[in-house]
């Protein structure tokens, strides 16, 4: 770009003039310089959030977010072993995973929720392909709390904190968003969907969803719905677009592989520091089961197989998190199975 400046016709330049132009250049030349490095910090941005070339999605492998690092990571699945506090597996780390909060991967697919703190936090929702490249990348306001994966990576789900960063306390407010891959087509928040609560047509202000949950069919779906200081687990459908109550005190649903059982939080207490418990809910019968894990988890959990849940909780010696498994159906005893990590998945 060249840059014209008036001058007499005829005659040179006075003092003034030059020191006009020799101003106006340096700021056209610090201004593209500064735009460039603009650009070029987004691009090294990114760049650094992204997997190693060689890290890609694998059959067999339990992946997880690396609470050291932030990347995701994987080892290979639990081995089998007597009820002990020891680890359930000895199978060595592999990082090298994209930076994510949250992450989640079925099928073809993986999704990664990223934090960008500032005056108004946001998340990035990451698509990413089996070789976690990045497909798309959408932004939205808030702090992420669940991600969720349909069972053929075609439907994906997320929440984020739009107010507060605890489903402890009221004083909160969620957006929970779906995509479907197949047609691109983003439901920015699930909370106009026609809900019924006993049987009557529900409407409230102050609705919240959150810890979406895909049947195998990629139309049925679970989540959490609160509203009035109420929980309830929702059955909703996609092709009806519709949503109804199933029972009362059911928080971040996580479907069994074989779709007969929902693993959930229920609360059990008044006490913020330690108000859940893990249960699983048997759908055909609606009964509840309360877990082995005796201490307060706020997680989605995570089933490894149809027998076994994993999920996480605060970290000892000095890390984040940690990653704990526990039988299905109430025997047993919590098993460590990472130290230092969170969102596990078995893939």
């Amino acid at each position: 770009m060249t840059a014209r400046f008036p001058r007499s016709a005829g005659r040179p330049l006075g003092p003034w003039a030059r020191s006009a132009v020799v101003a106006a250049a340096v700021v056209l030349l610090t201004g593209g310089s500064i735009g460039y490095a603009l650009h070029a910090g987004h691009r090294s941005d990114r760049a650094r959030g992204a997997a190693d070339t060689s890290f890609s999605l694998g059959e067999g492998a339990l992946y997880f977010r690396d609470s050291a690092t932030g990347r995701v990571a994987h080892q290979p699945l639990p081995t089998a072993s007597a009820d002990s506090p020891a680890p359930a597996t000895g199978g060595s780390r592999v990082s090298g995973g994209p930076v994510c909060d949250r992450f989640h991967t079925a099928g073809p697919t993986a999704l990664c929720l990223r934090a960008e703190p500032g005056v108004l936090p946001k998340t990035y929702a990451i698509v990413l392909d089996e070789r976690l490249r990045e497909e798309r990348r959408i932004t939205v306001p808030g702090i992420p709390t669940r991600a969720r994966v349909s069972a053929s990576g075609q439907m994906l789900a997320w929440t984020v904190f739009a107010t507060g960063d605890s489903y402890a306390t009221t004083a909160f407010s969620t957006r929970t968003a779906v995509l479907d891959l197949r047609t691109g087509y983003l439901v920015k928040s699930i909370e106009e969907i026609p809900l019924t609560i006993d049987g009557v047509r529900y409407h409230a202000p102050d609705l919240n969803y959150w810890g979406v949950s895909f049947a195998r069919d990629d139309s049925r779906f679970y989540a959490t719905v609160s509203t009035k200081g109420r929980t309830y687990l929702v059955e909703g459908n996609m092709k009806d677009w519709s949503a109804k109550a199933l029972r009362q005190n059911v928080e971040c649903p996580s479907l069994s592989p074989d779709n007969t059982r929902i693993a959930f939080k229920r609360k059990v207490s008044e006490d913020p520091a330690a108000p859940w418990r893990l249960y699983v809910l048997d759908l055909g019968t609606m009964s509840e089961t309360p877990l082995a894990e005796t201490r307060s988890v706020d997680d989605q959990a995570s089933w490894t197989d149809d027998g076994t849940l994993a999920y996480a909780l605060p970290g000892t010696d000095g890390r984040a998190s940690d990653i704990w498994t526990v039988p299905a159906d109430g025997t047993g005893a919590p098993r460590l199975l990472v130290a230092g990590g969170s969102s596990p998945v078995v893939r």
